[in-house]
């Protein structure tokens, strides 16, 4: 078991190093996350990330990279798995209404239990497949559970007319650019650097409907 203070002196340096600012207790907080996510990994196999330190660097400060590009009142997080981005960013920027969704019935027990454990307020974990949700959220987040044209296609009707599609991707999609939906468009890509995976590439493509589709 790594030590809780070698893992915050981590996550502190990676988040000084994103220059994002969180509020006062964000870090136990995640660190309190980070433990939950350990504990029912050993049973449940939420994750292939095994080694915390890998933990904090991988799921902690690869979600945190997207913090400066969120926007509005409410958030889906689409494919969350075991709650990424989406519970890291609920815990960096609270105050949003946040919708986890996962079609997979031990991950959302486990975000059911973090949600609860982590008093995280406005928070909410539903079992669904993604084309069957309702709603329509400011934000969108997804972390490289499909192919862009798949993300929209399946949860495209999410989309808010003035919202923003986060799609966390590894290397640049240039490859499925051209599959993207008429519907919505490429607002920007932004090649993200993840404090501790320099070697790994991490890009974010912003996504949005069409002038013409609202």
């Amino acid at each position: 078991m790594t030590d809780r203070a070698v893992l915050q002196v981590r996550l502190e340096q990676g988040i000084d190093a994103l220059g994002v600012a969180l509020p006062a207790d964000a870090v136990p907080r995640l660190l309190d996350y980070l433990a939950l996510l350990e504990r029912w990994n050993a049973t449940y196999n939420l994750t292939a990330v095994r080694d915390p330190a890998e933990m904090v660097t991988r799921h902690l400060l690869d979600a945190l990279t997207i913090l400066p590009y969120l926007q509005g009142e409410t958030l889906a997080d689409l494919g969350t798995g075991p709650g990424l981005p989406g519970i890291p960013l609920a815990i960096a920027a609270p105050g949003r209404q946040i919708l986890l969704v996962d079609s997979n019935g031990k991950k959302v027990r486990f975000l059911r239990e973090a949600i609860r454990a982590l008093k995280l307020e406005g928070v909410r974990a539903v079992q669904s497949r993604v084309e069957e949700v309702q709603g329509q959220f400011d934000c969108i987040t997804a972390r490289a559970f499909a192919s862009l044209a798949d993300m929209l296609g399946w949860g495209g009707h999410l989309l808010a007319p003035h919202g923003i599609w986060l799609a966390m991707k590894g290397k640049a999609p240039d490859d499925e650019l051209p599959g993207v939906p008429a519907a919505f468009e490429v607002r920007r890509m932004h090649a993200l650097k993840v404090p501790g995976l320099e070697s790994a590439e991490r890009h974010l493509v912003v996504l949005g409907r069409r002038a013409t589709s609202q």
